[in-house]
Order: C-alpha cells, then sequence, then structure tokens
C-alpha cells in the first residue's frame, strides 16, 4: 500500500519561502519518478518540479531558478524548496510517486496535497 504525505505548505507573503515535504511509504523514492503538481482555483492541474532516480531534476519555466527539488533517500522524503513566492504559485501542491512517464512526468500514486497561498 502506497502512501504519500505532504506537509509544509501555509500562508506566506510575495517574496516569502516555504518548503514542502512528501514523506513516501511503501514507494521507495530513490527507485522511480517523484514529482509535484500543484492545482490553482479554476486552473488544470500542472507539473511544478520532477526528480528521476539519478536524482536529475526538471523544472517547469515559470519556477526555474526559485524552486528546488530535492530528496533524502535515507528519510524516503522528498523536498520542495521554494523561494522568491509570487500570487501566482498559489495553489493545491501534490505529490506524485510513479515508475512510469507521460509528457514527462510521472504518474501513478498522489498524495492528498498541501495548500500553498501567497498574498
Amino acid at each position: 500500500h502506497v502512501q504519500l504525505v505532504e506537509s509544509g505548505g501555509g500562508s506566506v507573503q510575495a517574496g516569502g519561502s516555504l518548503r514542502l515535504s512528501c514523506l513516501a511509504s511503501g514507494f521507495t523514492v530513490s527507485a522511480g519518478y517523484m514529482a509535484w503538481f500543484r492545482q490553482a482555483p479554476g486552473k488544470e492541474r500542472e507539473g511544478v518540479a520532477a526528480i528521476d532516480n539519478t536524482g536529475a531534476a526538471t523544472y517547469t519555466y515559470s519556477v526555474k531558478g526559485r524552486f528546488t527539488i530535492s530528496r533524502d533517500n535515507a528519510k524516503n522524503t522528498m523536498t520542495l524548496q521554494m523561494n522568491s513566492l509570487k500570487p501566482e504559485d498559489t495553489g493545491l501542491y501534490y505529490c506524485v510517486a510513479g515508475r512510469t512517464l507521460v509528457g514527462g512526468w510521472p504518474v501513478g500514486y498522489t498524495g492528498q496535497g498541501t495548500q500553498v497561498t501567497v498574498s
């Protein structure tokens, strides 16, 4: 049984920082693909950042240079460090884990999400 639990969301002012974490159980973060998606009100869900089993990371254009995705294999967690936050970063952030990619993004298991609000 795979479970992904996100934490670290909250409300911050523009220019601030947040650090999201995703604790995985039943799935080894170093053995597959992991990603963060987000969904803003009235918008489709979009991929934000992904990391593969080699540690290589990819980012959607709007967050490059501001967000950093990483993983801690010992703790079986994935994190997303978000700096210089903008109001358009507001949304529900989901952790996704999988062993296959569709359109360059992993598909498989999804967490419940953590809310990020930037004002």
